[in-house]
């Protein structure tokens, strides 16, 4: 068995995960209950140790999916963009490997949903994949000729930050015009806001209400697609994938997000780079990143065999 660890902003994930991909327990954990006063790495091997004993089971390595910008060769958060104190520095492989005595491997984690729904999810059998995860944010994650693309620093896949409007909003990254600014849900909602001006919306209240027929729900979300779509015909002429992979819970939504986005995307690239590019929803969900881990820790520990 393989211990997955899947760390995010809010709560960590653990699962212990075969070979073949198959999580037989898990659990989740809080990671910010106390602000996080408490580091997030403190947390997740409290976390571990305590699921393990538990289980009762011994573990032959971890990998680990890590919100942020991972150095995946030495297992450090390089990058958050200041979004989570005391987490910027920590030493996942590292700290890991003392705390639970096993072998440990470390990447981001759209990447590792990538590397998940590459190896059981909706993007098997495929080799050219792009993801994108469209949530608070945009991440991202590239599988090229096979294999999960990690980049020179392993931090390769930021695609929500790449320029989507010269000069545009500002971005947490610091930049401007980022795709993250206009495709992900956070931007969906303050659509939202702008088209109706009344607050308190949330993605699937706003599905439903462009369902109903809402026309100002309707524009919003229209707007909304086009911002998507422009992204993605982007990342089709840059990357000629076979499958462009939607995740997040908004990729659900069949009739009202990736009808349209197929639509959009096949209207707006370039005729031959239109041949054979399929538009689908990712299929593991919140297990995503605790199979990529797992699935990391496998590839990383068989080179080095």
């Amino acid at each position: 068995m393989i211990l997955g660890i899947d760390i995010g902003g809010t709560t960590v994930k653990l699962g212990l995960v075969d070979r073949e991909g198959r999580i037989h327990a898990q659990t989740e954990v809080s990671v910010c209950f106390d602000g996080y006063e408490t580091p997030i790495l403190t947390t997740v091997l409290r976390a571990a140790k305590a699921f393990l004993q538990r289980e009762n089971t011994a573990v032959e390595g971890v990998g680990i999916s890590a919100t942020g910008q991972i150095d995946n060769e030495h297992g450090v958060v390089i990058g958050t963009n200041g979004k989570i104190p005391h987490y910027e520095g920590a030493r996942l492989k590292a700290d890991t490997e003392a705390a639970l005595q096993a072998p440990v491997w470390a990447l981001n984690d759209a990447n590792a949903a990538a590397l998940g729904e590459a190896f059981t999810g909706g993007a098997r059998g495929y080799r050219e994949v792009v993801m994108l995860t469209l949530g608070t944010g945009v991440g991202g994650g590239l599988i090229l000729n096979g294999r999960l693309y990690s980049g020179a620093r392993g931090i390769a896949g930021e695609l929500g930050h790449f320029t989507l409007y010269q000069d545009g909003r500002k971005c947490p990254c610091g930049k401007r015009g980022c795709l993250e600014e206009y495709a992900s849900t956070t931007a969906l909602i303050a659509r939202a806001e702008r088209q109706t001006g009344r607050t308190g919306w949330n993605g699937r209240m706003i599905f439903e209400g462009a369902s109903q027929g809402d026309p100002l729900l309707r524009l919003a979300l229209d707007g909304w697609l086009d911002d998507v779509a422009a992204g993605v015909t982007g990342l089709v002429h840059i990357f000629n994938p076979e499958l462009v992979l939607i995740g997040g819970g908004v990729s659900a939504q069949e009739e009202l997000l990736l009808k349209p986005l197929r639509a959009r995307v096949l209207a707006g690239v370039m005729p031959r780079f239109a041949e054979r590019l399929h538009i689908e929803r990712a299929v593991l969900g919140n297990n995503a990143g605790m199979i990529g881990a797992a699935k990391y820790f496998m590839d990383r520990e068989a080179e080095r065999t």
